[in-house]
C-alpha cells in the first residue's frame, strides 16, 4: 500500500496564510455570510477561498448549506493548528519588533456599537498618536455589542476592546476612558410624552411596555423598580431599540448623546431621569498576556496619553 502524500508539501506561502486567516475568520464568525462584513469580501469570494484551502490541504473542512455552517473533524484540527501558527507568527514578529525597535503586524480593535459620539475625542486622538508612532501596523476595527467585545478579548479574537465592562476578570486589564449617560425615553405618540415628569409616578410606568436592554436583563437591573417593568420587546443594539421606542409603543433606555447626535430631541423625551438615569463607563480592556503584547501596550499608552490630552 502506497504511502499517502502529505497535504502540505514544501514551505507555507503567503497565499496559504491568507487562506488560513480567511478560514479562521469564517469559523469565528460562524459562517460565510456572517464573515462577509469582517473580511470585507463577497460570499462567493470567501467560498472560493475555503474551497482553495480544502484543495490545498486535501481535506473537507466544513459543511455549509441550508442546514447551516459546521466544522468537520479535519476542520477543527486545522482551525486549532491555525491558531497555533498565527500565534507563533505574532510571537516571532514581537521578538523582531523588540530587537529592531519598530512595530510591525496588526492591531485588532473591538468597539461597542454607536460608541463614538460627543465624547469620542480620546479614541480619535489615540488612533492619531498610534498611527504616528506605529505607521507599519495595520489597524482593523470591528463593531460588536458590549458583551460580545468582552468575550472576543477573552478569546483573543480582538486585541483591545472598548466597551462597558459589567464584571471584573483577573486576566483582563482595563483603562477607564469616558462616561455616557443613559436615560429612560418615550416618544411622540406615547401616553407619557405630553405629561410633565412631576405628574408621572413609578407606578404609572407599570401600565406600559418596555424594550429590554442589557442593563434591564434579569439580575442586571440598575434600579429595583426595573424588576417590575413589562419587558415586552428585546433590542440590545441601540439603533434597534431607538426604532422600537420611536414607534410610540415602548419605553426604553438610550444614551442621551445618541439622541442628540441623531437629532431626535424633539421626538424623544426622558422620563423620570433623576430616578432611572445612570452612567456607563467605557473602558479599554485587554489580556494581561498576549502574543501581540508589544503592539497592545503601545496602543494602550496612546489611549492614556489621549485621555490626558482630551481631559483639558
Amino acid at each position: 500500500m502506497g504511502r499517502k502524500k502529505a497535504a502540505i508539501s514544501g514551505q507555507l506561502a503567503d497565499i496559504d496564510l491568507r487562506l488560513l486567516r480567511v478560514f479562521k475568520s469564517v469559523v469565528e464568525a460562524g459562517g460565510f455570510t456572517a464573515a462577509e462584513l469582517q473580511l470585507n469580501l463577497a460570499n462567493s469570494t470567501i467560498s472560493n477561498y475555503i474551497s482553495d484551502l480544502e484543495k490545498r490541504l486535501d481535506m473537507r473542512l466544513c459543511e455549509r448549506g441550508r442546514s447551516g455552517f459546521s466544522l468537520t473533524t479535519h476542520g477543527q484540527v486545522v482551525y486549532e493548528a491555525t491558531l497555533d501558527l498565527l500565534g507563533a507568527l505574532d510571537s516571532f514578529r514581537n521578538r523582531i519588533n523588540h530587537s529592531h525597535n519598530r512595530l510591525l503586524g496588526q492591531l485588532h480593535l473591538g468597539f461597542a456599537e454607536h460608541m463614538l459620539g460627543g465624547h469620542d475625542s480620546c479614541i480619535v486622538t489615540a488612533l492619531d498618536l498610534f498611527s504616528e508612532q506605529a505607521p507599519d501596523v495595520n489597524v482593523h476595527i470591528s463593531t460588536m455589542s458590549s458583551d460580545e467585545i468582552t468575550t472576543a478579548v477573552l478569546d483573543k479574537k480582538v486585541d483591545i476592546g472598548i466597551t462597558v465592562l459589567t464584571q471584573e476578570f483577573d486576566e483582563l486589564k482595563r483603562i477607564n476612558l469616558f462616561d455616557e449617560q443613559m436615560l429612560l425615553y418615550c416618544a411622540k405618540g406615547h401616553p407619557l410624552f405630553e405629561q410633565d415628569d412631576a405628574h408621572i409616578t413609578p407606578d404609572d410606568l407599570l401600565d406600559y411596555k418596555f424594550v429590554e436592554s442589557p442593563r434591564l436583563m434579569p439580575g442586571r437591573e440598575m434600579h429595583p423598580d426595573m424588576l417590575k417593568w413589562n419587558k415586552h420587546a428585546k433590542a440590545h443594539h441601540q439603533e434597534a431599540r431607538a426604532t422600537l421606542i420611536l414607534s410610540g409603543k415602548y419605553l426604553g433606555m438610550l444614551p442621551n448623546h445618541l439622541v442628540s447626535n441623531w437629532g431626535l430631541q424633539q421626538q424623544l423625551k426622558p422620563v423620570l431621569s433623576s430616578r432611572y438615569g445612570y452612567s456607563n463607563t467605557f473602558s479599554a480592556i485587554y489580556r494581561t498576556s498576549h502574543s501581540n503584547q508589544m503592539i497592545i501596550e503601545q496602543f494602550s499608552q496612546c489611549l492614556l496619553d489621549a485621555r490626558k490630552q482630551t481631559a483639558h
